[in-house]
This record gives C-alpha cells, structure tokens and sequence, in this order.
C-alpha cells in the first residue's frame, strides 16, 4: 500500500494492516543492522532505504509485504527463494504475513547492493579527478 500521508516509517507501519505489522519491522530491522548508514524515508509513499544511491523499500499488500530493491535479482537468488515458497518478481520478493522473513538471503542481497553503489560513487569521484 502506498501512503502518501505517512511522515515516517513509524506512520507507515502504524497506519498497516495489523497482520503485517511484525514482517515489517522486522525488514526495517533487517535493513537498518545490515546498513546502518542507510537513510530511511518515505519514498513513493512507502518505506525505502538509500545508500550511495538506491537500495530498497518494502509495501504492505492485502496478505503480504513486498520487499523490493532497486535492482533485478539474480536467477540464482529468485531460484532459491522459490525453493523456499517465496513468490518472486525481477525486483521484489512477496513474504506472506504467515512466513518467516527470509533473514539471511536478504541480508546477503543487501550487503552485495551496499558493495555494488559503493563502488559506483567511489569510481564516479576517481573518473573526476
């Protein structure tokens, strides 16, 4: 759901469907212990999260959350959540308000991105010297 009224993620999560309250502070969590200097707002009327450039956000839906992220997702990684009933988009990966978030498969995704725009603003000030 996208809410353009929320000031913050606190709002966001506050104004949800209860049953998605728990799923969506534990990726807020996620995200924030995995990147801490990421910064979170409120993006496109839901929560995302920017770090050297964009990284990812999640919205609340009917029956799940979708965690999207600013880049395609490997064949290889959608493979694997698949195995593990996640349904997947190119950039989004749905958890139901019934399934676990997929802790450790996210934070791999995360770290690999925070490295991927590190190095694009580290080459981008080296190409302008």
């Amino acid at each position: 759901m996208r809410n353009y009224i929320a000031a913050d993620v606190d709002e966001y999560i506050a104004s949800a469907e209860p049953a998605a309250g728990p799923t969506l502070k534990s990726l807020r969590e996620l995200v924030k212990s995995t990147i801490p200097a990421a910064a979170e707002s409120i993006s496109w009327g839901v929560p995302f999260y920017k770090y050297h450039g964009l990284l990812a956000g999640f919205s609340v839906f009917t029956s799940h959350v979708s965690f999207g992220l600013a880049f395609a997702l490997d064949d290889e990684v959608r493979a694997k959540l698949a195995e593990k009933g996640y349904k997947t988009g190119s950039k989004t990966i749905q958890i139901k308000f019934n399934q676990p978030v997929p802790v450790a498969d996210i934070k791999q995704i995360l770290i690999k991105r925070a490295k991927i725009n590190e190095a694009k603003k580290a080459a981008k000030y080296t190409s302008k010297e």
